[in-house]
């Protein structure tokens, strides 16, 4: 195997990648709160020498999986008229607690337990200002939320709700379709505004996205095309050798 091929695989590898970036993407276009991952490509050079020369040489250029991030930019935001459905305009995550410890998010489609628990989507309950899950007493039937996070029903102020983040965006690590994990300090955050009776759709733009897969899916037809003909290029030059020594001297 020479050098193209080696080149062209590493092209291969990073377009598989990006074909399974794209591919959950879509998975999750319609899926509340979201944010589409996006690659950082890059190229290692290798210098050659060349045979009897003391240094220089040509130089080959291989493509590299340098990193996966998360778009962070705002989903547009949607009315459902539910009273326990949040949605964050700008920065911030709600904090759940799960399993595994405290998870952030910017999915705010949240339901009330039978103990009065507020929990989302996968039953992890809902963390005010001081980390502790919010609870609504189950006499309580009328639930309003304050653009600051402030939860009342019709007998008063209850709690708040925990609005936080963390000082690099790139740091939080994606569990599932929604849950990120902070591997940093999380802070309040300190202009809050939230929107009840709304939800914070997808980021993801699914046209773009289809657009996005049928490039690299192109892209990597036409590479493994390439490494099918240097294969048979080498294979026919093999051959011609084996079936005639003498051409090789």
């Amino acid at each position: 195997m020479d050098n193209t091929t080696y080149i062209a695989l590493s092209r291969i590898d990073t377009l598989t990648r990006a074909l399974d970036v794209t591919a959950n993407n879509l998975a999750n276009a319609s899926t509340d709160g979201f944010k589409a991952s996006r690659q950082l490509f890059s190229q290692y050079v290798v210098k050659q020498k060349e045979p009897n020369t003391v240094a220089g040489g040509k130089e080959e250029a291989y493509t590299q999986d340098q990193a996966t991030y998360q778009d962070h930019l705002q989903g547009q935001m949607r009315t459902t008229g539910n009273q326990t459905d949040f949605a964050i305009n700008g920065e911030g995550y709600f904090a759940v607690r799960t399993t595994q410890g405290i998870r952030l998010t910017r999915n705010g489609q949240f339901h009330r337990r039978m103990d009065g628990t507020i929990v989302d989507g996968s039953g992890n309950p809902v963390l005010d200002r001081q980390n502790q899950n919010l609870v609504i007493r189950l006499e309580d039937d009328i639930l309003s939320v304050s653009s600051d996070g402030t939860i009342s029903t019709q007998n008063g102020a209850i709690g708040t709700i925990g609005l936080v983040t963390v000082d690099n965006v790139n740091t939080l690590t994606p569990e599932g379709a929604y849950l990120l994990k902070p591997s940093t300090q999380t802070h309040e955050v300190m202009r809050k505004e939230i929107r009840q009776g709304m939800l914070e759709s997808s980021n993801v733009n699914a046209v773009g996205e289809t657009t996005r897969m049928v490039e690299i899916q192109r892209d990597y037809d036409l590479t493994f095309q390439l490494i099918q003909t240097e294969s048979t290029r080498q294979q026919t030059a093999i051959d011609k050798i084996t079936a005639d020594p003498s051409s090789s001297s």
